[in-house]
């Protein structure tokens, strides 16, 4: 066990659900602080990867940092937030490892914590059902007996990868000449940890001209039932193209490489 020494203490990792056991173990005892909830354990400035989606492929481990504040009365342990789905308490939790900061003293028997949530679809198997919308919960245990869990008010959108291909040809064409645009839309499988069509995305094609900075859409495009992509447009400035999806709420949003043609 790890036991305080002064105002620090040492991290942990889960490498279960959150209700699962740790490979350290933190205790503190605290003075009864201000502001603490009546149950003895309040959480606040909570916050999950920015507010943004975590977005997971098929094979990269993906860390989303997280910070909370808690003030407390109880000699405690654990102290994390997590994603869950039903009620926090007794719900479905969104398998992850964590690791939580030792605690960084804001006054007596307050403290703010960093915690970094680890996906990795190489090492765990994660459903395909679990993309999409988890709430997030605060939870802490208490070195005698019991703990606290609180539902944040937020939400955390987790998102399946996907990716684009875009090929353009001819790459070397005559101006006003018809040039045609293919490409795949696929999305991760963490079933089957490869990627597989996406069909029916809308996908908008883009185009940079040679010396400009940024991408303007030309049109929009709808993969067919494969993910397969394909359109023609005029060519009328050399330039680069390429496809991008703006994904949803259970997928994220990708760009192709750029593929640049020439025009005479």
């Amino acid at each position: 066990m790890c036991t305080q020494i002064g105002d620090q203490v040492g991290k942990h990792v889960w490498r279960a659900a959150v209700t699962g056991g740790a490979a350290v173990v933190f205790t503190a005892v605290a003075a009864v602080p201000a502001g603490a909830a009546e149950g003895g354990v309040s959480f606040t400035r909570v916050q999950v990867n920015g507010g943004k989606p975590i977005v997971i492929g098929v094979s990269n481990e993906v860390a989303a940092p997280a910070s909370f504040r808690m003030a407390t009365t109880e000699a405690w342990e654990y102290p994390a937030v997590f994603l869950y789905r039903g009620t926090a308490n007794g719900g479905d939790q969104l398998w992850h490892a964590i690791e939580t900061s030792d605690c960084i003293k804001v006054s007596s028997g307050v403290c703010d914590f960093n915690e970094t949530m680890y996906f990795d679809p190489s090492v765990r198997d994660m459903h395909n059902s679990e993309a999409g919308a988890w709430k997030v919960a605060a939870q802490v245990y208490f070195r005698d007996d019991g703990g606290d869990t609180d539902d944040e008010g937020l939400t955390v959108y987790v998102k399946r990868n996907s990716r684009l291909t875009c090929n353009a040809s001819p790459e070397a064409v005559a101006k006003d000449r018809t040039i045609t645009v293919t490409g795949k839309v696929t999305r991760a499988n963490w079933e089957t940890r490869k990627y597989a069509s996406y069909g029916g995305r809308l996908v908008s094609l883009q185009f940079k001209p040679s010396g400009a900075a940024s991408y303007t859409t030309v049109k929009k495009v709808y993969a067919n039932s494969s993910g397969d992509l394909r359109t023609t447009v005029k060519a009328s400035k050399t330039g680069t193209w390429r496809w991008a999806y703006h994904g949803n709420t259970t997928t994220g949003p990708s760009t192709s490489a750029g593929d640049n043609v020439v025009v005479n």
